[in-house]
């Protein structure tokens, strides 16, 4: 094993690489030594064509057009990061989610990774050997009843899917991990702490203050960056986490109160 965590030569899918912790990942895994493809519905301007798919990974077409490219370009996936995630849901608690509500929800968060591995993971058991990684929330713990009731239970179902998963494929040398992510300082969060200062009349500290009283505090004081997460799944999808599958790691400065 080596001195140092490397992933060299590895060829690694990450979803959603092009903002926030996804970017980090795909940064950190190239900076590592692996062949890295990603995707997004657009490709930002300081992305490489040659890394990028353009792909809805909500649909069934669009996950089949990105597993496509995968083989195409990497000529296999040795490691699987589903970054994919979010949500859309109206506020207003479950009166407010319709339908469509939950189905987006559902289809963002759980089935393009259910989609993706399904076409790309049984080459990994054939070759007996690989990683997924599947990004879950705490808020499937610690959902927020106003405001991510579908959001939460759709990334609670990811987790006992990829329990299941890695119950099934660990044995025939595929691990499945799961990473759970508090608060992450993206773009995107800190635009919201922006907005609810604005909204409180106070200033930015102020409102990522207002975001983590909302969450019920977090111990270290402030929201993870997205280099730290990123920290974690490269350790994960590294040789030195080789026993490390079925697991789900916490990163989220202590803001889950319980055991």
């Amino acid at each position: 094993m080596s001195r140092f965590l490397t992933l060299d030569g590895r060829r690694a899918l990450v979803t959603s690489g092009t903002r926030g912790a996804g970017a980090a990942t795909v940064a950190l895994f190239r900076e590592l030594g692996a062949n890295v493809l990603t995707s997004a519905r657009r490709r930002p301007a300081d992305l490489p064509e040659k890394m990028f798919v353009a792909a809805d990974l909500t649909t069934p077409e669009g996950c089949a057009t990105l597993a496509k490219e995968a083989r195409a370009r990497l000529g296999g996936v040795d490691i699987l990061v589903h970054m994919l995630g979010g949500s859309t849901a109206p506020a207003g608690g479950f009166a407010a989610l319709d339908d469509g509500a939950w189905t987006a929800e559902i289809d963002l968060n759980l089935m393009a990774a259910v989609r993706l591995d399904r076409a790309l993971v049984p080459a990994m058991v054939d070759e007996g050997e690989g990683v997924v990684i599947h990004v879950s929330s705490i808020q499937r713990q610690l959902p927020l009843p106003q405001s991510t009731t579908a959001y939460a239970a759709a990334k609670a179902a990811l987790s006992a899917y990829s329990k299941a998963l890695s119950k099934e494929v660990s044995p025939k040398g595929v691990r499945v991990v799961r990473v759970a992510p508090g608060w992450i300082a993206t773009e995107s969060s800190l635009e919201l702490a922006e907005r609810l200062a604005q909204e409180a009349g106070t200033d930015l500290e102020g409102g990522k203050r207002i975001i983590m009283d909302g969450l019920g505090g977090i111990p270290i004081g402030r929201p993870s960056a997205p280099e730290e997460v990123a920290s974690l799944i490269a350790f994960l999808a590294s040789e030195r986490a080789a026993t490390i599958t079925g697991a789900e790691y916490v990163i989220d400065g202590g803001t889950v109160p319980t055991v």
